[in-house]
């Protein structure tokens, strides 16, 4: 049946009423409490002014009268512990002032321990109690009976108040009044049978009756206010914390005693309180409290608590900070580094930690993991020599994340990259990671985005470092390490990455390539190849990255290898130049697919020239032929056709290992290309460029004068085309730039001494120009005009410099 709308309004109202009254209860509870608070207060200042009044007269027996009525005020059970704790130091302040009267026996003319009998006649219990602890407190001080008694006479009779706030802050106002007053060594009250056993006794009887006090409080009201009693004991903790830290600051408590008494019988009462608030909080007081030293010789018996605490507990806090501690200690004190070794502390933690993670079933994987991540940041920091006991922690770490599905929970893949960023931090080197077999194994539980996270950070962390990786294996493990960069994962395809992240990424994988090294040539070949196996699988928008420095690495290893030509023997793959240029080559056919030509093509041109260098003229005509090839049937844009016949020019002018037939042909494709470029301009440029192919300063037999101004009058004959087209299309020729250029590689040439280039010939180029520039139809251009005057210029600095070039340039007129 469907509820009518009348049915479901009423409902709401009814729920709108029981939420304003509980908002009015909560208002009103404040208030009340706030009333109740300065009503006792009131109570306590009406009563401390006639208290004040009887101990000005020394009047003892309206003292105590008074000083019950005053006390009486703390038998509310009204107020929060912190409303409460605002009235017990109102009534404390009147206690000192008490106890001071108490200590001049004079002026009350009583014995103190008749005192310790007058005060026990109280009418309630608490206010009693209260007035035993102070005279008790004076008793002690008089030293008129054993400390040792009035402690245990004063601890058993707090027993009589089992309300837990009233309870905890009588307890806390005993060990305050007593602490001063405990037989320690060197403490006055030493002695005569008083040791420090009896103090150490006292003090953890009373820590025992506090922790059952404030454990009891979570039953004390009803279910639906367990949240603000979960808040009350969390104010009142640090009163049964106080008892430990008392202990600690017990000189005669020596490590023997601490051994065999205190941390047996704490720890006692942590396990049997079955409660997870105490457990964490008082473990984590036995750690901050006690010294380190204790903590490491105790280690197997605070450790063997653990798996008994409540598997709810946050257990990984407590073995965190322990861990901390130890460490901390292991870093301040080098000397003691020995002991840690000589207890097996890392041995012990290490099985501790696999048996809370093993009996906590429940545990989130985020908890488990970052205690791995405390035991490594211990282990790094305490034994950084031992990377056996490095491995074992990743390993323990693999063995928690086995058989489950990969990381999703942001927490846990967080600390998962805090542990395995923690050898890369200690050890400022990459290659002792890679030593550890585990390591890679615990990145692949990481999702693909954290997995490229980590494997960045990896890569930083080599370039910050400078560490080179020298041998193939680790090589192999490194770039398993970062796969998550050089190929596509499960789960995240190029297509979803930011473009800008991925160049990054890329650029930063192009960079660690340069940090592979090793002096041995078959090895660094080994680690070439290496490379390629991973990087070849990159696919079209990785390899246009990686290849490019996977090839300089390669050449660079050419450079170092140039004196060898012949096999090695006794080597499958010998490291011979010959040998790493058939590599190269199927390095950069892979680029013909992806497709990234003009790349191709500029690499093909560097292999070429390390081939020249190598005096390996077919490998050399072979990386030529490529080019063309890519040249002819891959290279389609007009603007990268010219920038690629340049570099092909440039090139084929450096190289000095052909013969003649294979330099003709190259330079005869190289000018062929050069006149079929889309745009004039474009081909009179390249074809003045080949002029430079016919004519190199630098080796004899290669200055072929005729053949250098055939190209230059190609070219010219080409800007003249280009003007009259000009003049055709837009009316007008255009500018001269064309012709100052060429004249430019006229004098080049000519200076250079070639036969065919003479002054007559500048001459009529240079009347050219100048008509060129006076006719109607040119286009006026500012830079054209300086770049000829500034030519000029050159000519006639020339003629003026004197010596044979001036002699040269004399016949020329301008």
């Amino acid at each position: 049946m469907y509820a009518s709308l009348s049915q479901l309004k009423s409902v709401e109202l009814r729920f709108d009423r029981e939420t304003s009254k509980m908002k009015m209860m909560i208002a009103n509870g404040i208030e009340d409490e706030e009333k109740w608070l300065a009503e006792g207060i009131a109570g306590i200042q009406h009563n401390a002014f006639y208290l004040h009044r009887a101990l000005d007269s020394n009047n003892l027996r309206e003292a105590l009268k008074y000083s019950a009525q005053l006390l009486s005020e703390l038998r509310t059970s009204r107020l929060s512990p912190h409303k409460y704790y605002e009235l017990y130091m109102r009534a404390f302040d009147e206690l000192r002032r008490l106890e001071m009267f108490f200590k001049d026996e004079d002026r009350h003319g009583c014995s103190v321990v008749d005192l310790y009998e007058l005060v026990q006649h109280a009418g309630n219990i608490l206010p009693r109690l209260y007035l035993l602890c102070t005279v008790g407190s004076v008793y002690i001080k008089s030293k008129e009976a054993p400390a040792k008694d009035v402690l245990k006479d004063l601890v058993e009779m707090c027993r009589g108040v089992q309300n837990p706030i009233r309870g905890l802050f009588l307890r806390s106002y005993l060990a305050q009044v007593s602490r001063d007053k405990l037989p320690d060594i060197g403490s006055e009250y030493e002695g005569e049978g008083d040791t420090v056993m009896d103090a150490v006794e006292f003090v953890l009887q009373n820590f025992i009756e506090m922790n059952k006090l404030w454990v009891r409080m979570q039953h004390q009201g009803p279910l639906r206010e367990k949240e603000k009693l979960e808040k009350e004991r969390g104010e009142l903790r640090d009163l049964v914390g106080k008892n430990l830290h008392v202990l600690s600051q017990i000189e005669g408590v020596d490590l023997e005693i601490y051994k065999e008494t205190v941390l047996p019988r704490v720890l006692e009462q942590v396990v049997n309180c079955k409660d997870e608030l105490a457990q964490y909080y008082l473990m984590d007081c036995i750690i901050q409290v006690f010294p380190d030293e204790y903590h490491l010789q105790t280690l197997e018996t605070l450790l063997a608590a653990c798996p008994q605490l409540q598997p709810t507990g946050d257990l990984k806090t407590v073995l965190s900070q322990l861990m901390e501690r130890l460490s901390n200690y292991a870093a301040s004190s080098p000397e003691v580094l020995p002991e840690f070794l000589h207890v097996e502390a890392f041995a012990k933690l290490s099985n501790a930690i696999g048996k809370v993670v093993e009996a906590q079933v429940d545990m989130p994987i985020v908890g488990a993991i970052s205690l791995y991540v405390s035991l490594l940041t211990f282990t790094l920091r305490v034994h950084p020599d031992r990377l056996d006991y490095v491995d074992q922690v990743l390993g323990a770490c693999v063995k928690k994340l086995s058989g489950k599905p990969k990381l999703e929970d942001s927490k846990a893949t967080k600390q998962v990259v805090a542990l395995l960023s923690a050898p890369l931090d200690k050890y400022d080197d990459i290659v002792t990671a890679l030593t550890l077999s585990n390591y890679p194994r615990v990145m692949d539980h990481l999702d693909a985005g954290t997995n490229k996270v980590m494997a960045m950070v990896i890569i930083r962390s080599i370039m910050k470092n400078k560490t080179f990786v020298s041998t193939f294996d680790k090589v192999e493990v490194l770039f398993e390490l970062i796969k998550g960069l050089i190929k596509d994962l499960d789960g995240i395809s190029h297509d979803e990455l930011d473009e800008e992240d991925f160049n990054e990424e890329q650029n930063s994988v192009a960079c660690l390539m340069h940090m592979l090294y090793n002096e041995d040539p078959e090895e660094m070949l080994q680690i070439i190849r290496t490379v390629w196996k991973h990087v070849m699988v990159g696919g079209p928008t990785r390899l246009p990255f990686t290849v490019p420095p996977l090839v300089f690495s390669a050449l660079k290893l050419v450079r170092r290898l140039q004196s060898q030509d012949g096999d090695i023997a006794g080597e499958e793959v010998p490291a011979t130049p010959r040998n790493i240029f058939q590599l190269l080559n199927q390095i950069i056919e892979a680029l013909w697919v992806v497709p990234s030509p003009e790349l191709a093509l500029r690499l093909y041109l560097q292999c070429a020239e390390a081939a020249n260098d190598c005096d390996l003229e077919p490998v050399a005509y072979e990386f030529f032929t490529q080019a063309f090839v890519l040249y002819e049937e891959e290279v389609a844009d007009s603007k990268a056709q010219v920038t690629a016949i340049h570099l092909i020019i440039g090139t084929l002018q450096r190289m000095n290992v052909f013969g003649v037939e294979n330099r003709d042909t190259l330079t005869h494709k190289a000018t062929g290309y050069s006149a079929k470029l889309l745009k004039k301009p474009d081909q009179c440029r390249a074809v003045y460029a080949c002029s430079h192919l016919f004519w190199v300063d630098d080796q004899d037999g290669i200055k072929d004068g005729e053949r250098v101004l055939l190209c230059l009058k190609r070219s010219l004959r080409i800007a003249n085309a280009a003007q009259q087209m000009a003049n055709v299309t837009r009316g007008s020729s255009g500018p001269v730039t064309l012709f100052v250029e060429i004249l430019n590689k006229y004098l080049y040439f000519f200076e250079k001494g070639n036969p065919q280039i003479t002054s007559s010939v500048i001459q009529g180029l240079i009347e050219l120009i100048k008509t060129e520039m006076q006719s109607d139809n040119t286009t006026p251009d500012h830079a054209s005009d300086a770049f000829f005057t500034s030519t000029l210029r050159y000519i006639q600095f020339q003629k003026q410099k004197g010596g044979a070039m001036g002699e040269k340039y004399d016949p020329i007129k301008l």
